[in-house]
């Protein structure tokens, strides 16, 4: 446990990265299209099951 005596070091220097800021709104950007896609899709075959549903056969 400590005392509250001993000296903590600590560093105050930020480091800043080149790598990693750019790629995540991209990331988040592909994720959120790749949803809407899927939602896009879902409701186009939903929309032309209704279609089908609704086709008269005996024309």
């Amino acid at each position: 446990m400590s005392t509250g005596k001993e000296q903590l070091e600590v560093e105050d220097d930020l480091v800043e990265s080149d790598d990693g800021g750019e790629e995540t709104p991209v990331e988040v950007a592909k994720t959120n299209l790749s949803k809407r896609r899927t939602i896009d899709n879902l409701l186009e075959e939903r929309r032309l099951q209704k279609q089908l549903a609704d086709y008269d056969f005996d024309l």
